[in-house]
């Protein structure tokens, strides 16, 4: 199964390491490090334009790629559970 992230990116579930909210995770120098190096190596793509709300830690190919969504945190976790709720049905 994939969720989708806004503007037709779609990121396998299995493959998804963590859903951070851009705002509150940017304000350690540690987060904005890590996220300038990604840059660097070409590992970060976005779902748009936008001013990013969130952004998601995924593996792709073996390689930690970062895509930020102008989607909010809740609004993603809100389709990772109703994806899994539909697992569940009969």
């Amino acid at each position: 199964m994939y969720l989708h992230v806004g503007n037709s990116k779609n990121i396998r579930i299995k493959d998804i390491v963590g859903i951070f909210d851009a705002d509150n995770a940017t304000v350690s120098q540690i987060t904005r490090k890590y996220l300038s190096n990604a840059e660097k190596k070409g590992k970060v793509v976005s779902a748009k334009d936008e001013v990013p709300k969130s952004f998601v830690l995924y593996k792709e190919n073996g390689q930690y790629t970062i895509c930020f969504s102008q989607l909010s945190t809740s609004a993603l976790i809100g389709r990772l559970n109703r994806l899994n709720e539909q697992d569940f049905e009969i």
